[in-house]
C-alpha cells in the first residue's frame, strides 16, 4: 500500500511556501520506488509550472492575498469570509477523501481565518492513524507579533490537539524559535529542528548566461524593485556581466525601470527555470533574505550579499542578522539601495568562495527519517502494527 501525504501551503504572498512544499516532496518520495504519493495543496495557480515527484499532483485552491491590514481575495469577487470557506471546504474534501497517512502545514497552523481547522479535525476523527506536522521557517517575526498570532489561533492548547510535531527547518545554533520568544514554551516538546532545507534540491533548466557573470534576485519581485533597480544601476567590475532576475510577481511598470536602470553588460530578465543553478555558477550573487532563497545561497560556496524585505514582517531581517553572525553570508546594514556600495561589493567579493561549514544543510535528507518515527508511532497506537514506508 502507497503512502499518502498531504503538503499544505495558504501562499497569499510570492512563491516561498509552494517551493519549499515542493522540496519537501522530492525528498520524502526519494529512493522510495513509487510507494509515496501525495498531494500538494497550494494557493496559487503558478505552482503547476512546477512539476512534482511521480505519483504527486497539485490542488490549487482560490487565491487570497495581503490587502489594506488583512487579507482579501485575490481574484475572485467574493468577500474573504467566502473565499474561506471555499478553501476550507476544498481542503476538507481533499484530506477526507485521500485518506492521508500525513499531513504537513506550513507555516500557517490553521491556514487564513482558520480555514483548515474543519478539515483537520475531521482526520483526527476519521483518520486517527494519521500524522499531522506543523513545519515552521528557521525565524518567524518578531515575538511580540508571534505572540499575537498564537493567541488569535486560540493558543497552544489548540495546536496540541490538532498537530503531533512541529518540524522547524533549521538549526538553532543559527536561530532557535524554542528560545527567541517565537514558540510558546508549551509547545517546544513538540519541536524538531531537521536543519536548513538546502542541500539535495533539485535543479531545474538553467537559464543561458555566459561566464563569469554576477547575479541579482529578489524572489517573486512584488516587492524587489528598489533593490533590483540599485544594483541594475550598480558598477561592474570589468570581463563580467550581471544578470537580473526581477521574478515573475514585479509590475511590468516596476521592471521597466530596472531596465531603464541597467548598464551595457547588465541583462534583465523577468523569470529563468530554475535559479539554483544560476547561484551555483555566479561570481557572486544579492539576493533577498527569503527563506528558499537563503537555503540556495547556503547549498553552495557563492558569495551573498543579503538585503531583507523591510516591509511586512521583521523575519528576512532576523535571518540575514543571524546567517552573517555565523558567517554565512553578509547583510546591506543598514538596508541601502546604492548602486556604488552594491557595485564595490561586487568588485570585493566576485570570484571568491564562502564555506559554509558548522551548519546543519541537510534537513531534506533527513526528512523522510522524522516522517518514518512518526509512522512508527502511529503504526504502534492506531494501526494495530500496520506501518507506513516512507
Amino acid at each position: 500500500m502507497r503512502t499518502r501525504i498531504v503538503l499544505f501551503s495558504h501562499d497569499s504572498a510570492g512563491l516561498g511556501h509552494i517551493r519549499r512544499n515542493l522540496a519537501l516532496a522530492h525528498a520524502l518520495s526519494a529512493g522510495t520506488d513509487g510507494s509515496v504519493t501525495g498531494l500538494l495543496v497550494a494557493g496559487r495557480p503558478e505552482a503547476t509550472r512546477f512539476r512534482p515527484p511521480r505519483g504527486w499532483d497539485w490542488l490549487i485552491l482560490p487565491g487570497i492575498r495581503h490587502g489594506e491590514g488583512a487579507y482579501v481575495s485575490r481574484e475572485l469577487d467574493l468577500d474573504l469570509a467566502t473565499s474561506v470557506a471555499m478553501r476550507g471546504a476544498a481542503f476538507r474534501a481533499a484530506v477526507t477523501a485521500f485518506a492521508p497517512d500525513l499531513v504537513v502545514v506550513d507555516r500557517h497552523p490553521l491556514g487564513v481565518g482558520r480555514e483548515l481547522e474543519e478539515g483537520l479535525r475531521a482526520v483526527r476523527a476519521e483518520n486517527p492513524g494519521c500524522r499531522v506536522v506543523l513545519g515552521l521557517r528557521d525565524v518567524l517575526d518578531a515575538p511580540r507579533v508571534v505572540a499575537d498570532e498564537w493567541s488569535a489561533l486560540g493558543g497552544a492548547a489548540r495546536i496540541r490537539t490538532l498537530f503531533d510535531a512541529i518540524w522547524v527547518y533549521g538549526d538553532p545554533r543559527v536561530h532557535d524559535v524554542t528560545t527567541s520568544g517565537e514558540l510558546p514554551a508549551s509547545l517546544r516538546d513538540l519541536v524538531s529542528h531537521t536543519g536548513y532545507l538546502a542541500e539535495g534540491r533539485i535543479d531545474g533548466p538553467r537559464h543561458p548566461v555566459d561566464a563569469p557573470y554576477l547575479l541579482t534576485t529578489v524572489g517573486g519581485g512584488s516587492d524587489g524593485v528598489d533593490l533590483a533597480v540599485a544594483c541594475a544601476a550598480a558598477p561592474v567590475p570589468e570581463g563580467i556581466d550581471h544578470l537580473v532576475v526581477t521574478g515573475p510577481q514585479m509590475s511590468a511598470a516596476d521592471r521597466a525601470r530596472v531596465e531603464a536602470a541597467a548598464g551595457s553588460r547588465t541583462s534583465v530578465v523577468r523569470r529563468v527555470p530554475d535559479v539554483l543553478p544560476l547561484i551555483r555558477g555566479a561570481e557572486a550573487v544579492v539576493c533577498m533574505g527569503g527563506y528558499n532563497t537563503i537555503c540556495e545561497v547556503m547549498s553552495t560556496t557563492t558569495p551573498a550579499l543579503v538585503a531583507p524585505r523591510r516591509r511586512r514582517r521583521a523575519e528576512q531581517a532576523i535571518r540575514a542578522a543571524a546567517l552573517t553572525r555565523a558567517g554565512l553570508v553578509e547583510t546591506l546594514s543598514p538596508w541601502s539601495v546604492d548602486p556604488i556600495a552594491i557595485g564595490r561589493w561586487f568588485a570585493d567579493r566576485a570570484g571568491g568562495t564562502v564555506p559554509r561549514r558548522g551548519v546543519a544543510l541537510d534537513g531534506l535528507a533527513r526528512i523522510p527519517s522524522f516522517a518514518a518515527d512518526l509512522a512508527r508511532g502511529a503504526a504502534t497506537s492506531s494501526r494495530e502494527g500496520e506501518s507506513i514506508a516512507v
